[in-house]
């Protein structure tokens, strides 16, 4: 949405707000999706009108605090101000006001509905009773509906109306499950952030870069850009997989492909009963049948299995229990065991009935993404398994004490990692490189998986391509698994962190030019160098689109093309207002110059302190090993060289500066004109560079070389070749 959009969205007052005395009206939201002047992560900032509210804080509203407590408990967690827990709940009856409220109680409805705590922000802007109102944002859709929610919440807590506090969370919770990262590819992306490595959501399922331009890798859940189609088509195809596995001396349960009901039965008295039957390129478990010993059974199986593949494998059954081994890069990273679900009757209560109440009343079970076992319905499969005990139907009323099994299989959920024998996990990770996975599910079946396959006549049953991750996540019993940190560290070895040279260039008269400039000289020195200007997006010199590409947009583009090595970023202000930055941390910052009168009121941004808190977000994402590229002879240089997590290299015409002097006794860097000279100056050394006139002036000024210099001597592009391309240079 645009941001126009969205408070259109967010005008729309609900039925009850309409009916409140009182009112919350939203005047604008910004959508800043990346760091920007209030924290490093997305946020929506809201401008909140809380009207009469003004005259009406928390404590002078009769009963407005013990409601709040009572339908929002956990608010007590909320430190505040105060820094201690019930911080927020003592201002509330101190004496808040509106705004303050609806960032916590936007922040807490996103907590319960699943949502980690996040970054919250109110302050009173200049116009009486209007607020900034900052909250993490997880997702934009989401979070809008959270203050839509909160802002419903607040005012029938102040009216003294009804509001379903349940509901309303369970509709959020359904909103998340919806538009947020699946929890496999979302343990996947917390991982990647914890090494450092940045992120990129490409659709609105699980798609995910990586990394940036050319150093970037993508993600499906579990599937990655190395998981090739042969692969993934091969496991589809049980039978091929069998015969390759077999062929390389996996133990597999012998089996044949049949095509009639009667083959089925054939084929199962050859192999052997009882018997597995299961549609050929099945998966998620449907339409498999295990533990068969008679004949009807088979043809009642086959006939269902046909509906899913006409060709219908027939197997061996293997005595044990189901394991699924999770290999990343062939290596085993985690374990589970499979359990048989039963029942056990009562005399009284139909199968039905027990499934409900002794299954899936299992807190592990759920129909959402985020519980670790399915809830079991009454299926072909559950059926045939319930007539092999002598039941009809799932209507069937056990006798007391009778235990009745409902399902064998696809109940995986207990760790069992550490105990997995390692010929078993040699033999795994053997398995995944046959087919050809990167990242491959084992499905195995064995008595006991601390001892060898062989001695117990244990086989591997299946392999699967983009396995599920959540049983090894929260698996029901033992030890979560990080996953998503092995599939990081496969995707990211050794110190790689997915990044490039990032260059971003902020200030007002000279950044154009100065952008062009640092691009040009880099492409002298390195090749697939983007650049996104105001004057159009290019790459290595080639202009690939035009126009203002000055913008979150411009930026992003170039960050998610794999051609793109180097990327030269031109950051407008009003911009990284309107969207914040489109990346997260960058190896170099250069600032032009900073107008002191640039006008930031469509922003409410014209206080000294707020203003200085623009000019500090380019540099705040200067990574430890980057640099900061500053002009000396600016009063506000010298604030934000404090700020700067990297190194520091100042540029001046004026070298006398105390604050040069100071920098260089430091061990710091300058670039600087001395009489007809440009210098690199670092300690006690000065290097000349070129002279002043071998610039071409028609082309460039003095500080907009000095500013490109000091940039590109911080990316080591040797002075020899940094000279000739200055007087080479071309570009109008």
């Amino acid at each position: 949405m645009t941001p126009d959009l969205l408070s259109e969205y967010l005008l729309h007052a609900s039925p009850d707000e309409a009916r409140s005395t009182r009112n919350l009206r939203f005047l604008r939201i910004l959508s800043l999706k990346g760091p920007n002047i209030w924290t490093y992560r997305p946020v929506l900032e809201v401008w909140v009108d809380i009207g009469s509210l003004e005259d009406e804080p928390s404590n002078l509203i009769p009963g407005f605090a013990e409601r709040l407590i009572e339908w929002l408990p956990s608010l007590v967690e909320h430190h505040c101000s105060p820094g201690r827990r019930g911080g927020f709940v003592s201002r509330l009856h101190e004496g808040t006001w509106a705004g303050h409220i609806l960032e916590h109680v936007t922040l807490e409805l996103q907590a319960l509905a699943g949502m980690p705590a996040g970054f919250g922000r109110a302050r009173e802007m200049d116009q009486r009773g209007v607020y900034k109102v900052v909250v993490r944002a997880f997702h934009e859709t989401v979070t809008l509906r959270a203050l839509e929610l909160a802002r419903a919440l607040i005012l029938a807590a102040m009216d003294d109306c009804e509001f379903d506090v349940p509901t309303a969370i369970d509709a959020l919770r359904d909103l998340a499950e919806t538009h947020l990262l699946g929890p496999s590819t979302h343990s996947i992306v917390e991982a990647a952030d914890d090494h450092d490595i940045p992120a990129l959501r490409m659709n609105e399922g699980n798609l995910v870069q990586l990394g940036f331009g050319s150093a970037q890798r993508r993600i499906w859940t579990a599937e990655t850009d190395q998981t090739s189609a042969i692969a993934e088509t091969i496991s589809r195809d049980k039978a091929l997989t069998k015969t390759l596995l077999q062929q390389a001396g996996i133990p597999i349960p012998q089996g044949h492909v049949v095509h009639s009901a009667q083959e089925a039965w054939e084929v199962a008295q050859d192999i052997g009963l009882p018997v597995v039957v299961k549609p050929l390129s099945g998966n998620h478990g449907r339409a498999v049948f295990t533990h068969l010993t008679r004949q009807t059974e088979i043809e009642t199986a086959y006939a269902i299995a046909e509906q899913e593949d006409e060709d219908v494998l027939i197997e061996r059954h293997i005595a044990g229990h189901e394991h699924r081994l999770l290999v990343v890069g062939d290596k085993l990273v985690a374990a589970a065991r499979g359990e048989i679900a039963m029942v056990t009757g009562d005399g009284v209560s139909t199968i039905d009935q027990l499934i409900d109440r002794q299954i899936n009343s299992d807190p592990r079970r759920g129909e959402s993404e985020l519980h670790p076992l399915n809830c079991i319905r009454v299926d072909s499969a559950c059926l045939l398994e319930l007539r092999q005990q002598g039941f009809q139907s799932e209507e069937d009323i056990p006798t007391a004490g009778q235990e009745v099994i409902i399902q064998r299989i696809g109940n995986v959920a207990a760790d069992v990692t550490a105990q997995v024998h390692p010929d078993t996990a040699v033999l795994a990770a053997l398995t995944a490189r046959i087919v050809g996975l990167d990242i491959a599910g084992i499905d195995l079946v064995a008595q006991d998986i601390s001892q060898p396959l062989a001695l117990q006549q244990g086989a591997i049953v299946e392999v699967n391509a983009g396995p599920g991750l959540l049983m090894h996540l929260k698996p029901a019993q033992g030890e979560a698994r990080p996953v998503g940190q092995a599939i990081v560290e496969h995707l990211f070895p050794g110190t790689s962190d997915g990044r490039i040279p990032i260059i971003a260039v902020t200030g007002n008269a000279d950044r154009t030019a100065v952008a062009h400039l640092i691009a040009y000289l880099l492409q002298l020195d390195r090749k697939q160098v983007a650049l996104a200007s105001y004057d159009g997006l290019f790459i290595d010199q080639r202009q690939i689109d035009a126009g203002n590409q000055a913008s979150f947009t411009g930026a992003d583009r170039l960050l998610r093309n794999p051609a793109v090595s180097t990327a030269v970023m031109e950051i407008d202000d009003d911009n990284l207002l309107e969207h914040g930055l489109a990346f997260d941390r960058c190896q170099l910052t250069v600032i032009t110059d900073i107008d002191p009168e640039k006008d930031f009121g469509a922003y409410a941004m014209n206080d000294p302190a707020k203003r200085f808190m623009i000019y500090r977000t380019p540099i705040d994402v200067v990574l430890p090993n980057g640099v900061a590229v500053l002009p000396a002879d600016q009063p506000v240089a010298c604030e934000l060289a404090a700020l700067c997590d990297g190194e520091v290299i100042f540029y001046t015409e004026n070298h006398h500066l105390p604050m040069c002097n100071t920098h260089l006794l430091n061990g710091g860097r300058i670039v600087t004109r001395h009489k007809e000279e440009i210098m690199l100056v670092q300690n006690e050394n000065a290097s000349p560079l070129m002279r002043v006139e071998e610039l071409p002036h028609h082309l460039i000024t003095v500080p907009q070389a000095l500013a490109a210099i000091a940039a590109v001597w911080a990316l080591d592009i040797p002075g020899e070749l940094i000279r000739t391309g200055l007087m080479a240079y071309t570009k109008g």
